[in-house]
């Protein structure tokens, strides 16, 4: 599955006005960069100027250290859906690939002045761009100086445990703290895709589930049983969310399958969304199929019991 991505040049689009912009891949749009956003969004409007933000697809460290495996905390499509909903006018995403790599910082930022009318650029401390990281704030000063825009350097954010990032996040969810991850993401970590055909053990069982197509570059929790919210377009329910293997099953497939509890409609091919609240326990293997289902039913009221009724 291939996130939905729209490319832009940055030597063909023509500016739709000066611009306020701010660099970097943002992925997650964790409390760290809403915070950046938000003074970027203020500042532009107190001055006139067009709030924008450059992000990048492939993210640059799978390119540069060749990473494999699921390392987004959102698609591509979701990071510019919570983009805008800070108040950003423009995301551009430009295709981060061994040509990009090579743009030496002052043409990257001439690029931006002339191609975007960028006349002010927001970033944080320990902020770097271009070749080799050559431009970082003290480089981009100066090609402000030189090319005409302004430079404004923000402070990073952190949590009672530190800085607030990206790579944090993922190790939060890779171990399945999810109260960590939520302190920096500022909700709750969501996956979703269209739902597929399994085995149909679940059914079988008298608790079908819902086998969701994840973007297998995603970042999903740690393995085991969640309780969970999930969406089926504006409707939304509870869950019970198995991640993991079906040890029971011996089963070598990673899936996510929620149990939606007092649901019976058939919605394979339709979209779904899950989101992570309370991890319950840990993906197991049980002596006999009455073992499982009795944990299934357990599990789905401690499901209902943690997060409420339906509405």
């Amino acid at each position: 599955m291939n996130p939905a991505t729209s490319f832009f040049d940055l030597n063909t689009h023509p500016a739709q006005g000066p611009a306020l912009v701010t660099i970097g891949v943002f992925d997650g749009v964790h409390l760290g960069h809403r915070r950046l956003l938000e003074g970027l969004v203020r500042q532009a409007r107190q001055t006139g100027l067009r709030s924008v933000v450059v992000t990048f697809f492939p993210h640059p460290d799978l390119v540069l250290r060749g990473l494999h495996g699921r390392y987004y905390l959102t698609r591509p499509e979701e990071k510019e859906t919570l983009l805008r909903q800070q108040g950003i006018d423009d995301v551009y995403t430009l295709a981060f690939d061994d040509a990009l790599r090579q743009v030496s910082a002052e043409a990257f930022c001439r690029q931006l002045r002339q191609g975007l009318d960028m006349r002010e650029l927001s970033v944080g401390q320990d902020f770097a761009l271009g070749h080799q990281r050559e431009g970082n704030v003290s480089r981009l000063r100066q090609l402000g100086r030189e090319l005409g825009y302004d430079v404004q350097v923000n402070d990073l954010v952190r949590d009672g445990r530190g800085k607030i990032s990206s790579t944090a996040l993922r190790h939060a969810l890779e171990t399945g703290d999810l109260p960590g991850a939520r302190r920096g993401l500022g909700r709750s970590h969501a996956v979703a895709g269209v739902v597929v055909r399994g085995a149909g053990r679940g059914r079988q069982l008298g608790f079908p589930t819902a086998n969701i197509a994840v973007w297998e570059q995603q970042v999903i929790p740690a393995n085991g049983v969640y309780a969970s919210k999930v969406w089926l377009g504006e409707e939304s329910f509870l869950a019970a969310t198995n991640v993991g293997r079906r040890p029971h099953f011996d089963g070598e497939v990673l899936t996510v399958e929620p149990f939606i509890l007092d649901f019976e409609r058939d919605i394979y091919g339709q979209w779904l969304k899950v989101s992570f609240e309370v991890r319950l326990r840990d993906e197991q293997k049980f002596d006999s199929l009455d073992g499982l289902v009795t944990q299934i039913a357990a599990d789905a009221e401690a499901s209902r019991k943690l997060l409420g009724t339906q509405d």
